[in-house]
């Protein structure tokens, strides 16, 4: 949810779903401001900035202060209640299958598996070769039975799972017990693509074994876990959150003692950074980034990040834009590129909107797939004219009702300057939106996941495997809607995700999510803004911690040289 800790957020919920986000990360110019700032490209890529220093470099110790938007609503992040935070969070003390370096390309993690191999293709068949030396916080191993638990749980099978997300896993038909209790054996009753995904996180079987534990155990605290970190307090009255050593880890020593998450207002943070209050931050204006570029004991770190922003609609029945052909004409009359000039300019060397809900510019697959809400504010005027919306003064008006759109938005500048581009655009076609902005602390479970909105701006903070986001958020089911936060969709669409994430054939898979995406776009399902620039301010001796791109963290080398 946070702009300051996006940069934790790959290390291991990357790789299982897309997050929504809060805070922004984007870099907002305005007139007059200082653009001395070398500008970059926002293309994903094969980069990242994070001081990358031997352990012998670092001191023994130390403690990594972070912030965070709100307070977590719950520490299990495979449930509908989590958000990007949770993962920032859980990314320190839970188990993964596989390692990303800054070109996305994938090794398994030996820390938790010996072995992770596609053993059959017809059926789908994964076995999973557990490290002997893994164990949960209480000691008690990891086992065949936290895959197979797991598995059910995210199945989809059982609606008293409230999960974020369910791809790959309704595609499992079984796991089994490999050769003894460290080897499961996975196998699918339909071809799944990104097969790699799966387990990023793993939680323990306690927690995933029943509806309630799924619902309850986690929700106050983690009292399992299995990284070189474990939370060792949570107050809520302090709003802050301490990760400690986990005395049971089998790995290489962490050298940080403790990583400390403090809930810290966003217009508070570059002061807190230059205070020595805390150790990281993203910059949310140019005028930040030139003010932390020239600030002792403070480095900007940049590499693009695996993340967007976007305008999502509200298409629930009842809703005032439950018509698709309404939400397109309100595409049509945003300006997406007046507000990527407004939020890159002077950071993002030629800032252009982003025109796929899949891929981001740099990625293989990526291409322009946003025709159908391409910036045209006089024909948006003519298809409301159709829709029998017609001007009545300042604002159209059809069978009484007024044309006025509720926009809820995190209580940042940031994301209000956007908001008022858009409500500047959309005024001059008969429009009216209303900018209303709320804390972080539930904004998105009071607020959005309950669809108390017309518009909602947030980040999606995208998994590694980008395919997986077609299932989870595009995907829908009423009654399970997963990250359909609009509650919009179709038969038609939810048979080609189905033949999208089954498709083994890399080529033919990006094919078919284009054509998907295509789709989206058409139904106004939401409306992209702009991928990240990934730009953040640390403090200078922070190594192997900051701008990652598409790199997953080694928790135990992030610390302060010596």
């Amino acid at each position: 949810m946070t702009a300051t800790t996006y940069a934790s957020r790959l290390r291991r919920a990357g790789f299982r779903v897309a997050a929504p986000v809060v805070a922004l990360t984007l870099v907002l110019g305005g007139c007059g401001a200082d653009t001395t700032v070398e500008s970059g490209s926002s293309s994903i890529g094969a980069i990242n900035d994070i001081n990358p220093q031997e352990r012998d470099a670092l001191r023994d110790g130390g403690n990594l202060r972070l912030a965070l938007t709100s307070f977590p609503a719950t520490f299990n992040s495979l449930h509908v209640d989590s958000d990007g935070e949770v993962s920032d969070i859980t990314g320190w003390t839970l188990p993964g299958s596989i390692n990303s370096d800054a070109a996305g390309d994938l090794t398994v993690d030996h820390n938790y598996y010996t072995d992770v191999q596609l053993t059959n293709t017809n059926p789908q068949q994964i076995v999973y070769t557990i490290n002997p030396k893994a164990v949960w916080s209480d000691g008690s191993p990891i086992t065949w039975e936290d895959l197979r638990a797991q598995a059910n749980a995210l199945s989809g099978r059982d609606n008293g799972f409230k999960i974020a997300a369910s791809q790959g896993y309704s595609s499992v038909d079984k796991v089994e017990r490999g050769v003894d209790d460290r080897q499961a054996i996975v196998t699918f009753a339909e071809h799944y693509a990104e097969w790699k995904g799966l387990f990023n996180p793993l939680y323990p079987r306690q927690m995933t074994e029943s509806t309630q534990a799924f619902e309850d155990m986690y929700r106050n605290d983690m009292p399992l876990s299995s990284g070189p970190f474990m939370i060792t307090s949570v107050d809520r009255a302090q709003q802050r959150i301490v990760l400690s050593r986990n005395p049971k880890w089998w790995g290489d020593a962490p050298k940080l003692e403790t990583v400390t998450y403090s809930v810290l207002a966003n217009e508070a943070r570059l002061n807190a950074l230059q205070n020595n209050e805390l150790d990281v931050t993203g910059l949310s204006g140019i005028e930040e980034v030139t003010t932390a570029t020239g600030a002792p004991g403070i480095k900007v770190r940049r590499a693009p990040a695996n993340r967007y922003s976007h305008f999502t609609f509200n298409g629930a029945p009842g809703s005032i834009l439950e018509d698709p052909k309404l939400r397109i004409a309100i595409s049509k009359g945003i300006d997406r590129q007046a507000i990527a000039t407004a939020t890159q300019q002077g950071i993002v060397a030629d800032p252009k909107p982003l025109n796929n809900h899949l891929f981001l510019v740099g990625q293989k697959g990526y291409q322009d797939n946003a025709e159908s809400v391409s910036y045209d504010p006089a024909a948006a005027a003519r298809m409301l004219d159709e829709l029998g919306w017609k001007l009545n003064g300042d604002v159209r008006e059809k069978d009484g009702r007024k044309l006025e759109i509720r926009d809820v938005m995190y209580q940042a500048d940031t994301w209000t300057q956007i908001a008022q581009i858009a409500q500047q655009n959309l005024a001059a076609i008969g429009v009216k939106l209303k900018i209303e902005t709320y804390p972080g602390n539930g904004l998105f479970t009071d607020v959005i996941d309950p669809g108390n909105f017309d518009i909602a701006q947030f980040v999606w903070s995208k998994s590694i495997f980008p395919l997986g986001a077609l299932p989870q958020i595009y995907a829908y089911d009423p009654a399970n809607p997963l990250s359909n936060k609009g509650r919009i969709g179709s038969p038609e669409l939810n048979a080609l995700i189905e033949e999208v994430i089954a498709e083994l054939d890399p080529e033919k898979a990006i094919e078919l999510a284009n054509k998907a995406d295509r789709m989206i776009f058409e139904e106004g399902f939401s409306l992209p803004i702009v991928q990240s620039a990934g730009t953040v301010a640390v403090r200078d001796t922070l190594a192997n911690y900051g701008a990652p791109g598409l790199a997953s963290y080694d928790y135990t080398k992030v610390g302060f040289v010596k």
